[in-house]
């Protein structure tokens, strides 16, 4: 990911094509919280309920849109180098919320926790994720 922003200013997230694919609508951003949200429909696996990938997908996404707007008030960039996931409960319908907060924020690395919960605010998967930033190329 490369922020447009100049050096000092908080990037601001651009969705990609998945995510608008997905359905993924942007709520907060900053570098202390992401918060992101995504319907159901349009994201089951064929037993209807809610992709596991897709929850991987929406998750890393949020996470490093995190770690991305805390890089570039660093003039840098992020590239994710882990994430990891699991699963606590599934979903047939409605939107989920995807919150992304730093649990680390370095000059080298952040990491993020990412909680997916559903409308009764029930936690459907954890995700952590890792980013290295690395100085923006010219």
């Amino acid at each position: 990911m490369t922020p447009d922003s100049p050096a000092g200013e908080p990037w601001k997230i651009t969705l990609g094509e998945l995510d608008e694919k997905m359905g993924v609508k942007i709520v907060e951003q900053s570098v202390e919280r992401v918060v992101a949200t995504m319907p159901v429909e349009g994201n089951r696996q064929s037993f209807g309920l809610l992709h596991g990938g897709a929850s991987l997908a929406v998750g890393e996404a949020v996470g490093s849109w995190a770690a991305v707007i805390h890089a570039s008030t660093l003039g840098k960039t992020a590239v994710g180098v882990d994430v990891s996931a699991t699963h606590h409960r599934s979903a047939r319908e409605g939107t989920i919320t995807i919150t992304a907060t730093p649990l680390h924020l370095g000059g080298t690395v952040t990491t993020h926790e990412v909680l997916i919960t559903n409308e009764a605010g029930q936690r459907l998967c954890t995700l952590r994720i890792t980013n290295l930033l690395l100085e923006r190329k010219a």
